[in-house]
């Protein structure tokens, strides 16, 4: 019983986890985007957005992220068997992925509170998808386990790949067309 209840504040906190770094770069696009208006407006949006970036990385995104560690190690810990499957070294693999990409949009944090421009907003665009098909990877991966042959997973992968970018695309040319 007591594994269920890990699994459920697991799940809660992955998803409160991933909806912080869903809507963290669509903030890091409007602060990018807001340095290209004229003043008092781009002080005025970049306090704001600088602010809402702040709480959501502090108070929802790290803690979601620490506590989601801390419930898939008592998991395992509960659970030791499933280290023993192969799904779960894919799935631990893509996970610690994962967290590196979170620190990367930590290191992005900073260096856009500090003023520090060193992307555009299409390139952030980009990066925002990222979160996406590591959450697509790694329910697929769990839910399937081992009943997914890499071979579709990979191709299922690169295509949802394509879609995204070309999702993005489209967006641009319809941004443009506006």
């Amino acid at each position: 019983m007591t594994s269920l209840y890990l699994k459920a504040v697991h799940i809660i906190f992955i998803v409160t986890w991933f909806a912080g770094l869903f809507y963290m770069p669509r903030l890091f696009v409007y602060i990018i985007e807001t340095h290209d208006k004229p003043e008092p407006e781009k002080s005025i949006l970049l306090r704001q957005l600088n602010m809402m970036a702040s709480r959501l990385w502090f108070g929802i995104t790290w803690p979601s992220a620490i506590i989601t560690a801390g419930m898939g190690t008592s998991l395992l810990i509960n659970q030791p068997q499933w280290l023993s499957m192969g799904f779960m070294h894919i799935k631990l693999t893509l996970v610690f992925l994962l967290y590196v990409y979170h620190f990367s949009l930590h290191v992005l944090q900073r260096q856009l509170k500090n003023g520090v421009v060193k992307y555009t907003s299409q390139q952030m665009r980009i990066w925002n998808e990222v979160s996406t098909l590591f959450l697509i990877s790694i329910v697929f991966l769990i839910v399937l386990k081992d009943a997914l042959s890499m071979l579709w997973g990979i191709a299922g992968l690169i295509g949802v790949t394509i879609l995204i970018m070309a999702g993005i695309k489209i967006y641009k040319k319809l941004r443009k067309d506006d």
